[in-house]
């Protein structure tokens, strides 16, 4: 079967549909209203965050490591600090969003924010680390990547993906080095990835790949040996003209100073 993943782990922008007369947009500063639950121990139904209809949020299966990592735009393994239950209690988000206007991606990690501080009571602070990285380059030969058709207005997207056995397929539509990087860092690869491509234009791409246990915090299968898609790495090479480097370098880190669990709805 083919499975979609629609996620702030695979979608880096959802925009809405801007009308010839658009009604005025908020500040888009905090939820109107959330509802934080223990998430459900059944069967998994996968991790996603997004957007359902003009004013609906929807968070399902984070743990509070994996929610500031979305929000502030980190890999996991780059925020520390804080107790045991950070990182292993799961929860599910629904939110109301105010105004008459969809919020873009940029928006609703802005609420996001905002709801870790009041309902989680999360402080902390920054510091330089050194940690195994990815950085991301161009190849050789120079990149592949087709300069995109949309117009200036159009929201970058990359994602949603769609997982068939053995295989990923990423779209990137309107997309700059940095909206790859993010979702690299935040939700494909097990460590941080640094931009060092140089391009600042926007592109339009289709990145396909055979998946592997590092990729995804396990949460895809991993293909076998009889995958007919490249791996990864070579994926980014052969299709994008970029290529990703292991090495060790300084990231800025998140270490949390203080948090709770959340408060009742």
């Amino acid at each position: 079967m083919v499975r979609e993943i629609v996620v702030a782990a695979m979608t880096i922008s959802v925009s809405g549909v801007w009308a010839q007369s658009s009604p005025p947009r908020p500040k888009f500063d905090a939820f109107e209203v959330a509802t934080i639950k223990p998430a459900d121990s059944g069967p998994k139904s996968g991790r996603y965050i997004t957007m359902q209809g003009t004013n609906r949020f929807v968070e399902k299966d984070y743990t509070l490591k994996l929610l500031i990592a979305a929000a502030y735009d980190l890999n996991p393994r780059t925020i520390s600090g804080g107790p045991e239950w950070v990182g292993s209690d799961h929860y599910d988000i629904v939110a109301v969003t105010p105004g008459e206007v969809r919020p873009n991606h940029d928006e609703q990690m802005s609420m996001l924010r905002t709801l870790l501080t009041d309902r989680f009571k999360l402080t902390f602070h920054r510091e330089q680390k050194v940690f195994s990285i990815y950085v991301l380059e161009v190849g050789k030969n120079g990149p592949k990547l087709k300069p995109s058709t949309g117009g200036s207005e159009e929201p970058a997207v990359v994602g949603p993906g769609v997982v068939y056995p053995q295989r990923i397929v990423l779209p990137g539509r309107n997309a700059t080095m940095g909206n790859l990087v993010s979702l690299l860092q935040r939700a494909i690869l097990d460590r941080p990835v640094v931009d060092k491509t140089g391009l600042s234009g926007k592109y339009d791409f289709d990145l396909e790949w055979a998946p592997d246990e590092t990729q995804f915090g396990g949460d895809v299968p991993p293909a076998t040996a009889a995958a007919t898609s490249p791996p990864l790495f070579e994926a980014v090479q052969q299709e994008l003209g970029l290529k990703l480097e292991a090495t060790r370098g300084p990231v800025d880190a998140l270490v949390v100073d203080a948090v709770e669990r959340p408060s009742a709805n």
